[in-house]
């Protein structure tokens, strides 16, 4: 058996971490769409409506959910949508709560007309509080499905339930600035931003007095010069800096290579942690000058049960990323997953099978970017690297 020492060792922990001094600790997941047919089974349902070539109404989401998993229930209670998560979060208890909100929180029913338009009562907004969400990054391309008095109505109805929001606002300013936390050792700074390739449309970029998202047009040094320049204005000695990225498709395992060189010139410019999601499906991950790279964490929560096609990702499979990190240094000290699984609107642990072949394909994935990933006993999946020396 080895010894606490060793263990650590094995996880990739600091000197820090064996002194127990406490972590800076996270908690990061795919992203949360509760819109559409999540919307319709909590206790106050937008219209229905939808203008899809697929689907009509967002209740033929729910039956198609049904008719996949057995009944769901109606007029659920907030936190019915977390299920085996709220656990989680009690035993791990992480500092903030972080998640990418890929819904509008709106009554208006302006569609964009871009095909899929994803929105959620206001009054429905507060199962994001039943989990204690403490910041909802916003820079996808769902957040102005209903345009922008959607947006604006989205960020006053999180500002209520004093959810931090980054990336998206009602001027450039707004979305430009970080969601700020104040610790007793360092602040944690989220800047969020998206890129078309994710389905944002460059005219939802946010500019002057026009409310909108950060946009990067592509991930060239001269388009991610105005965000570098935001994070060096604002990152002080001691904080902690999470980029938040809606970037690349919804399938597929390839990382492109300019996501791996925007990713770690933003470690270089003073990111502790990069973000990345748009993916239906936990993608690789890297640790680069022991900063921690997500480079898709998959959907956390979505209508999408009764959905076939793409079953050899396994996509009602997802994760929970708890990320401890080294306080005012930032560098990574550890992350543990814990898999779940999306079950009649519904988050559930995972089987043993299931975190396998989690664990299986994130290690496959890994391994071609230095990292492995290994299962612990209680069905936690949990990162190994070579930490760098300073």
């Amino acid at each position: 058996m080895r010894s606490r020492r060793e263990f650590l060792r094995h996880l990739g922990l600091s000197r820090l971490a064996m002194a127990n001094v406490r972590p800076i600790t996270l908690f990061l997941c795919g992203d949360v769409m509760t819109g559409r047919g999540i919307d319709q089974v909590l206790p106050h349902p937008s219209n229905p409506v939808l203008y899809e070539g697929y689907m009509k109404s967002a209740l033929g989401y729910v039956a198609e959910a049904e008719q996949a998993n057995g009944p769901i229930p109606r007029r659920v209670g907030f936190p019915y949508i977390w299920g085996d998560a709220l656990a989680e979060f009690d035993r791990l208890r992480p500092d903030l709560r972080i998640i990418n909100l890929e819904t509008s929180i709106t009554t208006s029913g302006a569609a964009e007309p871009k095909g899929i338009n994803y929105r959620m009562h206001p009054a429905n907004a507060a199962c994001l509080s039943a989990a204690g969400i403490d910041c909802a990054t916003l820079a996808n391309n769902h957040v102005l499905d209903w345009g922008r008095a959607g947006l604006i109505e989205t960020c006053a109805t999180l500002e209520r339930l004093h959810i931090r929001t980054a990336g998206a606002g009602r001027d450039l300013a707004a979305a430009t600035a970080p969601a700020v936390f104040e610790r007793k050792d360092g602040r944690v700074l989220v800047f969020a931003a998206g890129t078309p390739a994710s389905g944002v449309p460059e005219a939802w970029a946010a500019a002057g007095d026009r409310p909108g998202i950060v946009f990067l047009p592509d991930l060239s040094s001269r388009a991610a010069a105005p965000l570098a320049a935001a994070i060096h204005e604002r990152k002080r000695p001691g904080d902690t800096v999470v980029l938040s990225i809606h970037w690349g498709p919804n399938w597929g395992y390839a990382i492109p290579p300019d996501h791996r060189s925007f990713a770690h010139r933003m470690v270089e410019e003073g990111v502790d942690v990069v973000y990345g999601h748009s993916s239906h499906h936990p993608i690789g991950i890297e640790v680069f000058r022991n900063k921690l790279i997500l480079y898709g964490c998959g959907d956390f929560l979505n209508d999408y049960e009764g959905i076939g096609g793409y079953e050899e990702y396994r996509p009602e499979l997802c994760l929970m990323y708890f990320v401890a990190l080294q306080p005012a240094a930032g560098d990574l000290l550890k992350l543990e997953m814990k898999p779940l699984e999306i079950r009649n609107f519904r988050l559930r642990h995972a089987s043993l099978k299931s975190a396998q072949w989690l664990c299986n394909t994130l290690d496959r994935e890994g391994q071609k970017l230095g990292i492995r990933v290994h299962l612990k006993p209680d069905h936690t999946l949990y990162l190994e690297w070579q930490p760098q020396a300073r």
